[in-house]
């Protein structure tokens, strides 16, 4: 069966809710399998964009009150922000690798200031049992109770690039990778600010690695399929080996994409064969926004010649404006808070049209209040500044 283009916007538009808006913050997330948590402001951006509900209340409530959604480390080293139920499968399926090598990484660094791995065991110790005298605390906090942790070693010595850290914003976050501590209460500031409060992770699920991969690739396919291997292994992180086995092991079907072999989920071939297309939409996407990350191969809904414009030199996206399930331009705030916009292509007055409804009711979303992406990209600087 072959898929084409307009097929995957369509069904695009209706799996992203960006087309049918979310009833609920843990169901937009669900929309996109995960938030990118990089950047603070883009988890809350990103959610906006796809729920009914204005503003970030119901967003924060989603994250401290009711922790429904939890910020983690995840695929490819990424911190992104997953519903409750699927903190196990992004654990087992992707963090517990990249823990091990995080784990390996540290100690030979703390190796390099004195430190051997039963020192490191203990100040782990110690910070498990504060937190659990102490409740949730910021990484300052547990400093002031555990003075270890605020320990300097030098990186990348005598390199452009040395930078000194300390242990605590090291070891917080690999134990956390491990499961044991969790980014939980509400930040000081304001729902940008990046600043957590870290306390004891519950109890999670276990899983075997193979079923963890095999449940990830599920929700990914459900939410981006079709997609290909490639898409998937740099979605993913993973060895193209644990690709192609859960892919196996979820009964992937193959189709004809543009780029080569596409998988999709068995029960998806008749969503993907529906005539009937969402009314022609259009959408504000922050950076980092995970709808335009959610492939590798980008030509079938961002042309090639926007690319530079949109992304900066690591390959992160910038503020991205759509119309009807293709990037058509992007969009900035002035420091006064004003957002403005530009197409990269000539879509039409009714485009243009519903792109200025959205800058409109993103505007209200935010309440007057800037937001300057984490990773900047050309265009959004360019427009920005004028």
């Amino acid at each position: 069966m072959r898929i084409s283009a307009r097929q995957r916007q369509a069904r695009l538009a209706r799996r992203h809710r960006l087309a049918v808006k979310a009833a609920t913050p843990e169901e937009a997330a669900a929309s996109v399998v995960a938030l990118h948590g990089t950047d603070p402001a883009t988890v809350f951006l990103s959610a906006g964009a796809r729920l009914s509900a204005p503003g970030p209340e119901p967003v924060e409530r989603a994250l401290y009150a009711d922790r429904t959604l939890v910020r983690m480390t995840g695929m490819r080293r990424t911190v992104f922000v997953v519903p409750a139920e699927l903190v196990p499968v992004v654990h087992h399926s992707s963090t517990v690798a990249i823990a091990r090598r995080e784990r390996a990484s540290v100690l030979k660094l703390f190796a390099e200031g004195g430190w051997d791995e039963a020192r490191v065991k203990d100040v782990e110790a110690s910070v498990l049992r504060l937190l659990a005298e102490h409740g949730d605390a910021t990484a300052a906090e547990l400093g002031a109770l555990e003075p270890r942790l605020r320990e300097k070693f030098l990186v990348a010595a005598g390199k452009p690039y040395e930078a000194e850290v300390s242990v605590g914003s090291r070891l917080l976050a690999l134990m956390a990778m491990d499961g044991l501590l969790v980014r939980g209460a509400r930040p000081s500031g304001t729902w940008l600010s990046g600043q957590h409060r870290w306390g004891l992770a519950p109890e999670m699920a276990e899983l075997a690695v193979h079923e963890a991969q095999a449940r990830l690739v599920s929700r990914w396919l459900a939410a981006f399929g079709p997609g290909t291997e490639a898409d998937l292994k740099w979605w993913t992180g993973w060895t193209l080996k644990q690709v192609r086995a859960a892919l196996a092991a979820v009964g992937a079907v193959a189709v004809e994409l543009a780029e080569g072999t596409g998988y999709v989920l068995p029960g998806d071939l008749d969503d993907l064969a529906e005539s009937g297309a969402p009314e022609p939409w259009a959408a504000l996407l922050p950076a980092l926004d995970p709808t335009p990350m959610g492939w590798q191969a980008r030509e079938w809904y961002l042309p090639q010649e926007h690319r530079a414009e949109l992304f900066d030199r690591s390959g992160n996206v910038g503020p991205t404006v759509w119309w009807d399930g293709r990037v058509v331009g992007g969009w900035a705030q002035r420091p006064g808070g004003e957002i403005v916009w530009r197409l990269l292509e000539d879509v039409g007055a009714d485009a243009r049209s519903a792109v200025e409804t959205e800058a409109a009711a993103l505007a209200s979303w935010l309440g007057g209040v800037t937001v300057t992406p984490r990773f900047r990209t050309p265009l959004e600087r360019a427009l920005s500044a004028r």
